[in-house]
């Protein structure tokens, strides 16, 4: 008999109203930002406390929370994200979403018994990626957007790292982790946390006259219709995008999936 796979709803959350709502509609996990190393600089990022209190909200209800650290960092911030983390470390946090192998190797040092998930930064788009971030001490990665599913089973085939895929929200025009554009055109850097968004302003085709097309905007992620494909290739968290968005966006997505 095949034995049963435990897949995990992950939801995000970008406030306390939006964590309540994921959790309250059944969010196995949550991941969120506090105010350093995340991706979405402007969404509404967590403090000391309030990050404190989500991790003892979530673990009342037997859910999981996972901090983002999902961006390049600093040669000068080394210190900084060693008393960044000891807080959350110390009130249970379940584990960290990391971008830079400089900081996976320092939580690793300092933090030897917290989880360890290899973000979608980090570009990994195939077995040799994994298998270098399972070396270096991660539990579960998550692949490149890009992915087809026969690539995301072969590495999961390849090493047995837990499997977290987006598969629902927004999607990056460039590869995860490799965007320039904002940070060349505005002086805001996609692996700073600072994107501004430029792939979804509109564009116009030279020739086309002023008519505005969004040519660079790809369509949001919907994989409802696509849920027992995607588990049968070995997918075990189905994450959902968001930290940007309101509390009823959240719960509600997080509620149908």
């Amino acid at each position: 008999m095949m034995k049963k796979r435990e897949i995990e709803v992950l939801a995000p959350a970008g406030s306390m109203e939006c964590l309540r709502a994921a959790v309250l509609n059944g969010a196995d996990a949550v991941y969120l930002g506090g105010e350093m190393f995340g991706a979405r600089a402007y969404a509404g990022n967590f403090n000391q406390e309030e990050l404190c209190e989500a991790i003892d909200y979530a673990h009342m209800f037997r859910k999981k929370i996972f901090l983002t650290i999902n961006t390049l960092m600093k040669e000068k911030e080394k210190d900084q994200l060693i008393d960044f983390l000891i807080p959350y470390y110390e009130q249970g946090l379940d584990a960290a979403i990391i971008q830079d192998p400089g900081v996976i190797r320092m939580v690793r040092e300092y933090f030897p018994d917290l989880e360890i998930h290899a973000s979608t930064q980090m570009t990994v788009t195939g077995v040799y990626g994994a298998r270098m971030v399972k070396k270096m001490g991660a539990k579960r990665v998550v692949p490149a957007r890009e992915l087809s599913l026969e690539e995301i089973k072969e590495i999961k085939d390849d090493t047995g790292l837990d499997m977290e895929c987006f598969v629902h929200g927004a999607l990056c025009y460039c590869y995860s982790g490799q965007c320039f554009m904002s940070s060349m055109l505005g002086g805001r850097s996609g692996n700073r946390g600072r994107c501004a968004g430029t792939c979804r302003l509109p564009f116009y085709k030279k020739g086309s006259g002023k008519k505005q097309k969004y040519l660079l905007s790809l369509k949001d992620l919907c994989t409802i219709e696509q849920l027992p494909e995607i588990l049968d290739h070995g997918v075990d968290s189905l994450k959902i995008e968001g930290r940007m968005k309101g509390a009823r966006y959240v719960g509600e997505v997080t509620r149908l999936y």
